[in-house]
């Protein structure tokens, strides 16, 4: 089975709070199968705008679970805190 990825591009609103959610994050997804590949980190913007500076991508065993750590219950109380945080855009793909 492909697996699952998750891309997320963000422009944090709220430092301060935002530090919360990396805080609880890396549980929810390792309970998951999730592991990081990029998190932050240096980027450069070879096409388009850069209007979300901070872009991670995290993989899971496959396509379905991401979707199931989305859409859980105990991820919810998580997102939450990002959302209220941040602004940006998170895509999930099947991967080949």
């Amino acid at each position: 089975m492909p697996a699952g990825y998750v891309i997320a591009q963000l422009k944090i609103t709220n430092s301060e709070n935002y530090k919360e959610y990396v805080e609880k994050v890396p549980d929810v997804i390792k309970k998951y199968g999730g592991e990081y590949l990029a998190r932050g980190g240096e980027h450069q913007v070879v096409e388009g705008e850069d209007n979300f500076p901070r872009i991670v991508i995290i993989k899971f065993p496959t396509y379905e679970k991401a979707l199931e750590w989305y859409n859980s219950e105990e991820y919810k109380p998580v997102k939450d805190i990002r959302l209220q945080n941040s602004e940006g855009s998170n895509i999930i793909v099947k991967g080949v």
